[in-house]
């Protein structure tokens, strides 16, 4: 019978990265080097390179896409194993943004598998937390921005000219298609749910320079046939209202499915018609994770899997998880 399954965070380096995933991670990471910043935590990964081993229970040291090998649809579901095949269908990160992130985009599916042999990168973003001048940049400030236009401020260095920027706080969703050009300012702490891809072409990295002086590599020509230009940010948004011991759906894609989940008390989650893992990514108090076999405690900054076979589970305690699965 399987169990809900840990994995150890993948931490990566990043120049705009900070060190606030050391004490967010703290529990499961151990020591890492203070005097590095650190960008990213991939907390489920089925990427090639960046492989998450499971670290509880008796398939600890195992990857996750070895558990998806050997178990197949009772761990990931019957319709998810069928369509994704022995890598596990989502890659969950949390990123650290102590600065601006690079001005990017992603490719779709088709350019992608055109491209690169591989899928797209739609994902979506969380709000874990967010300082009182931080932004989010999605897409243009005008709607009929043209391709040379936006060519010429991708030379000129101020495409920041034309971006738009959204001012952001905890808890806000934005959903990101293949195709939207967007960054992250400074001060930004989110989770982000993705196709399972480590994909990016970036378009403009803010005139910054590593400690040998070097830039990094821009793809404007890559980035331009894959630009989206009608994608804003009023159709990436997702509004939405929290209810006291209930949960709301916030994204619901053809790669995934998100919900906010809230807990007070006590509250009972089914799953015996949905044919998929679900991840839980405790964003804020403290939950126990129970089943009919084990019982999980998550905190603010752990997560954990709950195995297709899983039919239903039981939260308690207070606090909010972020809960997705696969389509």
């Amino acid at each position: 019978m399987l169990y809900p399954i840990r994995t150890k965070p993948i931490i990566k380096e990043h120049i705009w990265g900070g060190r606030k995933l050391l004490s967010i991670k703290k529990s499961q990471i151990g020591r890492m080097d203070e005097s590095k910043t650190y960008g990213e935590s991939w907390d489920f990964s089925g990427v090639r390179g960046s492989v998450s081993k499971v670290s509880n229970g008796f398939l600890k040291g195992n990857s996750i896409n070895e558990i998806v090998e050997v178990y197949m649809g009772d761990f990931v579901g019957d319709a998810i194993f069928e369509k994704y095949g022995e890598v596990f269908p989502l890659l969950v990160k949390t990123l650290d943004c102590a600065q601006k992130v690079s001005v990017q985009v992603h490719p779709d599916d088709s350019i992608a598998n055109q491209r690169h042999g591989s899928c797209g990168k739609t994902e979506m973003w969380y709000v874990q937390s967010s300082e009182q001048d931080s932004v989010i940049y999605i897409g243009f400030k005008r709607d009929d921005i043209t391709r040379e236009e936006y060519l010429e401020h991708v030379a000129n260095g101020t495409i920041e000219q034309i971006l738009n920027p959204v001012p952001v706080r905890s808890g806000d969703v934005f959903f990101i298609p293949a195709g939207t050009v967007h960054a992250l300012s400074s001060g930004i702490v989110v989770i982000e749910i993705q196709q399972p891809v480590d994909l990016t072409y970036r378009i403009f990295d803010w005139n910054r320079v590593d400690a040998n002086g070097k830039s990094r590599e821009l793809h404007t020509a890559l980035a331009v046939d894959a630009i989206d230009f009608q994608s804003t940010a009023d159709k990436c948004q997702r509004k939405y209202e929290l209810p006291q011991n209930g949960s709301v759906k916030v994204v619901d894609s053809q790669y995934f499915v998100t919900s906010i989940t809230h807990v007070s008390s006590s509250l009972e989650r089914d799953y015996f018609t949905l044919d998929s893992f679900v991840i839980y990514e405790c964003v804020d108090g403290q939950i126990e994770v129970i089943t009919s076999q084990t019982r999980d405690s998550l905190q603010k900054g752990e997560s954990i899997i709950i195995p297709a076979q899983i039919d239903s589970v039981e939260l308690k305690g207070l606090g909010t998880i972020i809960e997705s699965y696969a389509r």
